[in-house]
């Protein structure tokens, strides 16, 4: 079964789908209220997503770091930004992109 990448006006889904149209009953299911912005079916049937491409090399944890910044910051986004640049060395982009991305997972 095919994999498709589906961007809507306020998520990115993927999901395994017969077609395209399987794949929009998917997405139309589970939120009803977005809109489909593009849709990509993957060449393979497993998704991949590179840490040199989202800048997360060498040895330390930028996850556990965000969510101990996170928890030290009670889950105010703005003050874990500031802890993890701190503590990381990391600009703002960075620094944002490992908070927000750990936010969705738990705070």
């Amino acid at each position: 079964m095919p994999l498709f990448e589906v961007e809507t006006d306020a998520h990115i889904i993927i999901t395994w789908a017969e077609d395209e149209q399987a794949a929009t009953t998917v997405v139309r299911q589970a939120y009803p209220h977005d809109q489909v912005i593009r849709m990509t079916k993957r060449p393979r049937d497993t998704w991949v997503i590179s840490k040199g491409a989202l800048g997360m090399t060498g040895s330390f944890d930028p996850c556990g770091v965000a969510r101990d910044c996170l928890a030290k910051a009670a889950g105010d986004k703005v003050h874990a930004i500031r802890l993890f640049m701190h503590e990381t060395g990391t600009d703002l982009e960075h620094a944002r992109k490992a908070i927000e991305s750990n936010m969705v997972m738990g705070w």
